[in-house]
C-alpha cells in the first residue's frame, strides 16, 4: 500500500497542482489526506488535488514521488482508476 503523488505541473486557479492516490484505496487516500491537513473539497474522484505550497508538507509526510505517467500507470492498475466520463 502507497500514497503516490507527482510533481506540480498542473496549472489551475493561478497556481500549479499536483495528485495524490493510493494504490491500495480510497480509504487509505482519505485518511492520508485527513492527517495531511487536505480538505475534502480537493478530492476529484479517484485522487485529491494538492497545490504545489502543500507538495513538500505532503512528501514529508510519506508520500512517494513519482512521475505522472508512474502515477497513472499505477493507479489504472490498481483498479482504482476512474474515467472521465464515469464522473
Amino acid at each position: 500500500m502507497t500514497i503516490l503523488i507527482d510533481p506540480p505541473f498542473w496549472p489551475a486557479y493561478d497556481r500549479l497542482w499536483s495528485h495524490l492516490v493510493s494504490d491500495a484505496s480510497y480509504e487509505e487516500l482519505h485518511e492520508f489526506a485527513r492527517r495531511t491537513g487536505l480538505p475534502e473539497h480537493l478530492f476529484d474522484g479517484d485522487h485529491y488535488d494538492v497545490p504545489q505550497e502543500r507538495y513538500e508538507a505532503v512528501v514529508s509526510a510519506g508520500a512517494q514521488e513519482v512521475s505522472g505517467s508512474d502515477l497513472i500507470r499505477r493507479l489504472i492498475g490498481s483498479g482504482l482508476r476512474i474515467r472521465a466520463s464515469d464522473r
